[in-house]
């Protein structure tokens, strides 16, 4: 039942993929050589490769832009830092206040609720399967000198690794492509715990001479596929350090053979044309078209779990006694059509109309005690908007409002001022008022699980924020005051410990949440130590919005060159900490989060211990992690409840640059 228009064939086996894009493009230069040699002297050829050589020996690292959609640039960096070592892993980025499950390629606990991404328009949700999934805004594009090659590696915990190739290239001046993949395969400590994802993007960046039109595209295939054991049966098998269960594959887990599969296909386009221009202003065309679509199955072979000597249902009571196989389409297709002014003096004016349509479905129609659960969502909604800029020397304002003209509820008005001090100094500070419809899951949802069907008719989101920031060289600070009305949340309303049976809810009154993080490196000869704090606090009359009160993360390391300047090193250590509370639970049925007051998880530290060095374009990572796990006394560490983090693992890898 898929819907295939925007599929390729999915496969596990990225290594093949990776085999076969590498000898296409060997292929491909062998032949491009063999035929240019054909029509060229040896010494034209040479010459040729000459000049080449030294327009990569002259060409300085900002002329590697990298630039995102909303075209703010910035250039590769081939340095070696603690940010670095920070973002050396999985997503690729800095990933403080999420805590990752055990094994690699699975989901997150958001630790830090200031993370939160939330849409405006009515997404599919499955929101514990989309920390790796890339977004629109998650995509960049590129303009070099030269082309431009990137290799990531990194072990994982059993049997597999993790890559990311890229490579990027302008033709010519005027027109860039880039070609990416990131594929994985984990196989886990625990059983039933396996991760094979893999993320393709391409993309384009072009202007014509004139720099009249301008226009970036990309394409994105992903998929996750991921074992879903439903965590650890007995907590007290893990946290007693019995020798029995040291080895992981020997502890009891809920679920055996179920998985779950997410799979996505993006095309997207945005592109201007300016059609009047003088020296101080001008008026552009400006369009966007995106078309998207995703597919999800959750699948259980055996549905009976046998905790302690009773065989019992995890998920409740099903429809089936085996054989589960649930199955969900999405997809969307969005335009945006607008005016655009821009003044020198004045800012720049942006008016726009889009449409949102989009299909839910699955494929029976569900009749439960008289009340219809129907197969299928499906709605188109129309908003105007309007944006504007505006920027005087070291100042910058920027402004949006959006309105739905259709009878749906959405709202945006979102407001941001910017100042730069001095060459160290920078603050912000930003409101943002938005109504948001429900994630499609929490309006209608369909299981082989008779307690997992619902339909619903839920109000829209209603949030205030107000955020404020300061980059100094003394402090960074980023703090967040945010009011919420009418947010949703999935709960488990069992009152068995070994049976999770989850509904939708919506809570009326009001939360309140208030964060303050900080940042400052100290740096002493050639130690360093690094601190970044979090505080956040809650007002809520019921149990709603849980995150830990404290989130901490400090290195202290050392950095300086070895080998005669050859080689720049980094060493030191890492310990972060969060603060007890009642953590959220994750169930794979909804491959979501829910709210849960039976367990609290926190109040404990794990030490990192890494070595770094860099060499030339290359960077080497090395590090042992949650080293105080070998001689902790009791286990206590835990992602989410059921689900324990990470025993002490070393691992290594690296991140190549290859500038032709």
């Amino acid at each position: 039942m898929s819907n295939n228009w925007l599929f390729l064939p999915h496969t596990n086996k990225y290594m093949r993929f990776l085999y076969f894009t590498i000898l296409f493009l060997f292929s491909v230069v062998v032949f491009c050589q063999e035929t240019t040699t054909q029509k060229l002297k040896k010494s034209l050829l040479k010459s040729q490769e000459q000049k080449a050589k030294e327009k990569s020996e002259k060409a300085p690292i900002t002329a590697y832009r990298i630039i995102s959609l909303a075209n703010d640039t910035t250039f590769v960096d081939t340095s070696l830092t603690i940010a670095k070592e920070y973002s050396f892993n999985y997503l690729r980025e800095d990933t403080f206040g999420l805590m990752p499950f055990l094994n690699e390629g699975q989901t997150y606990t958001t630790l830090n609720n200031s993370l939160q991404h939330t849409s405006l328009y009515p997404e599919i949700g499955l929101a514990g399967k989309h920390f790796n999934y890339l977004q629109n805004r998650d995509v960049d594009y590129y303009s070099v000198a030269t082309p431009l090659t990137e290799l990531y590696f990194k072990t994982v915990m059993e049997q597999g690794q993790s890559l990311d190739a890229f490579v990027t290239v302008n033709t010519s001046e005027k027109f860039n492509f880039s070609i990416a993949y990131k594929g994985l395969r984990s196989l886990g400590k625990y059983i039933n715990q396996l991760s094979s994802t893999g993320n393709f993007r391409f993309t384009t960046n072009y202007h014509n001479t004139s720099k009249t039109y301008f226009l970036k595209a990309h394409y994105t295939g992903q998929d996750f596929l991921n074992g879903e054991n439903g965590g650890i049966q007995s907590p007290i098998d893990f946290e007693s350090q019995d020798g029995s269960f040291t080895q992981r594959e020997r502890m009891s887990v809920y679920l055996t053979d179920a998985k779950s599969f997410l799979k996505g296909r993006r095309l997207f386009v945005d592109h201007s044309y300016i059609f009047q221009k003088n020296t101080s202003s001008y008026f552009s065309l400006i369009h966007q078209f995106e078309a998207e679509s995703k597919y999800f199955e959750y699948n259980q072979l055996t549905v009976g779990s046998i905790i302690g000597n009773v065989t019992r249902n995890r998920f409740g009571a099903s429809y089936k006694s085996a054989g589960i196989n649930d199955q969900l389409d999405y997809n969307k297709l969005y335009t945006k059509l607008g005016l655009q002014f821009s003044h020198k003096s004045k800012g720049m004016f942006q008016f726009y109309a889009d449409t949102y349509r989009y299909n839910y479905f699955y494929n029976t129609v569900l009749v439960l005690n008289t009340v219809i659960v129907p197969n299928k969502l499906t709605d188109a909604i129309y908003t105007i908007g309007a944006d504007y800029s505006f920027k005087r020397k070291d100042w910058l304002l920027t402004a949006q409002v959006k309105n739905a003209v259709s009878a749906q509820a959405i709202r945006s008005a979102n407001v941001e001022l910017k100042h730069r001090f001095s060459a160290n100094t920078k603050a912000s500070i930003a409101y943002e008022n938005n109504l948001n419809l429900p994630a499609l899951t929490y309006s209608l949802f369909q299981s082989s699980y008779v307690n997992y069907n619902w339909y619903s008719n839920f109000k829209s989101e209603l949030s205030n924020t107000l955020r404020f920031t300061a980059d100094t060289k003394y402090i960074n600070i980023k703090s967040q005051f945010s009011t919420y009305k009418d947010k949703l949340y999935f709960s488990d309303d069992s009152s068995n410990d070994t049976i999770q049976l989850l509904s939708p809810k919506q809570y009326a009154k009001a939360i309140s949440y208030v964060s303050v993080q900080a940042n400052k490196e100290f740096k002493f000869w050639k130690l360093a130590l690094d601190n970044t704090l979090l505080y956040q606090t809650v007002a809520q009359d019921d149990l709603v919005l849980n995150v830990p009160k404290w989130v901490t993360r400090n290195s202290l390391y050392y950095s300086d060159f070895v080998f005669e300047k050859a080689m720049f090193l980094q060493t030191g250590f890492t310990v972060n900490y969060f603060s007890s509370h009642f953590a959220n639970g994750y169930n794979p049925v909804i491959a979501d989060f829910f709210v849960q007051e039976k367990k609290q998880i926190g109040n404990f530290a794990t030490l990192d211990f890494f070595v770094n060095a860099r060499v030339r374009q290359t960077r080497i990572f090395f590090k042992a992690e949650h080293v105080n796990a070998a001689w902790s006394s009791t286990n206590k560490f835990y992602s989410a409840p059921d689900y324990p983090y990470r025993d002490f693992i070393i691992r290594f890898g690296l991140v190549w640059n290859f500038f032709k």
